[in-house]
């Protein structure tokens, strides 16, 4: 009986496992991972409700080096192929918007039909048996962990990034890849929070406001989000820092000046506020006791007020009738561009996955084949591509599983 070996039990490992037995139920084949339990990484997505895939799903939602790779995979099983696979499992899904969940909003239930199905195929499981060096052979590969030495006729090394290494995504996977001879673009937390140098907002931390965000790479605009803004103690959070923070990873590894403008009111030009502000001039201008906060009181969260003025070089105590033209223009500058230095990301321990990853002109991307090494296949977060926040990184991880899965397995 011929073997194939999967390093990785995640969402694309345990993909493939089920597409490897179903598409050639008279193989072997044999899950590594290192957890206690397969898929453990799948338990944290979508707030633990597991966000499937996205109806929505467009190219321009990932990035790699090598984007124009990435459509055959997507094309070969997307999000049509994404909800028939679980339905298949039994599992009852619902849409928030073209989001896709469980309907019973449970992770833990995706996590378990996928596990449920191994067990029938009848996958051979090895769960907390870490996989620490591969090496090729005549006869095909060895593999070895820490208490034995296994050969395979094939491999599908689907070992994860370095996001969350709690979970299992610890970077192994990238020193597997390499031995292997594949190279890897430089690996950077994608998903992430991002520290601010000398924050002026750390007194609101707490803070939740709609906000646009813009990546900013040596002062040229990289990429921009809108949505729940977060303010914390160290810098910025919410989903569209999220958005945009592997472009400001990558610059910081490059020891580019990374910032980011943050927009508090994205729905407003800036001179349609600067004729907001006038118009509250004038309704305040009666009472001789109105501050500068009443200027913006009613617009922004009080806890930014004081920043906001700060920055703009206004006196909180100043009198209202006594703010000049060109403090107003620079308050409404504050306002629409405040740029932020980014010092550092909140790391590879809270991000939800990694940006780059082994390079795609590496990889037969009708198959998952490696290009370099004959009978190793690819697979999920260990490719250099990553997708913004909405089920767009799970899709990857099925769809780059199910291609390796079956071919890895159909003619063994």
């Amino acid at each position: 009986m011929k073997t194939l070996a999967i390093v990785g039990g995640g969402a694309s490992g345990m993909l493939a496992g089920i597409t490897a037995l179903e598409t050639n139920p008279d193989i072997h084949v044999i899950i590594f991972d290192q957890k206690d339990i397969l898929g453990k990484k799948i338990l944290s997505t979508g707030n633990g409700r597991c966000n499937l895939t996205n109806k929505n799903m467009s190219l321009d939602y990932f990035r790699s080096d090598e984007p124009q790779l990435i459509s055959s995979v997507l094309k070969a099983f997307g999000y049509s192929d994404t909800i028939r696979f679980f339905e298949n499992l039994g599992l009852l899904m619902k849409s928030r918007n073209g989001y896709i969940y469980p309907r019973c909003d449970q992770a833990s239930v995706v996590r378990s039909v996928l596990d449920n199905r191994l067990k029938e195929l009848g996958a051979d499981i090895r769960r907390e048996n870490a996989v620490t060096s591969i090496c090729r052979t005549k006869k095909g590969f060895q593999i070895e962990t820490g208490s034995e030495k296994i050969q395979a006729d094939r491999i599908i090394l689907s070992a994860g990034g370095k996001a969350s290494s709690k979970l299992g995504s610890d970077g192994s996977g990238y020193t597997l890849v390499k031995s292997l001879g594949h190279s890897v673009v430089p690996v950077v937390p994608a998903l992430v929070q991002l520290k601010v140098k000398d924050f002026a907002f750390q007194k609101a931390s707490g803070v939740r406001t709609d906000a646009k965000v813009t990546a900013l790479i040596n002062g040229r605009m990289a990429a921009s989000d809108t949505g729940e803004l977060q303010i914390t103690n160290y810098g910025i959070s919410g989903i569209p820092v999220f958005q945009v923070s592997r472009y400001i990873s990558r610059a910081l590894y490059e020891k580019k000046n990374a910032q980011v403008m943050i927009d508090f009111l994205p729905e407003l030009e800036e001179a349609s506020l600067r004729e907001l502000f006038s118009k509250k001039l004038q309704h305040l201008s009666e009472n001789q006791k109105a501050k500068p906060e009443d200027l913006l009181t009613g617009i922004l969260h009080t806890k930014l007020i004081p920043e906001i003025l700060r920055i703009s070089g206004i006196r909180f105590s100043a009198k209202l009738n006594m703010i000049k033209d060109a403090e107003l223009t620079r308050l409404c500058e504050v306002i629409k561009s405040c740029r932020l230095n980014i010092s550092d990301t909140n790391g590879f321990d809270n991000a939800q996955v990694s940006a780059g990853g082994v390079s795609l002109k590496e990889v037969d991307m009708e198959t998952m084949q490696s290009c370099i090494t004959k009978d190793l296949y690819l697979a999920g977060e260990l490719l250099d591509v990553d997708g913004i926040c909405g089920g767009y990184n799970l899709q990857w991880a099925w769809a780059t599983g199910y291609l390796a899965g079956k071919h890895a397995a159909s003619d063994l």
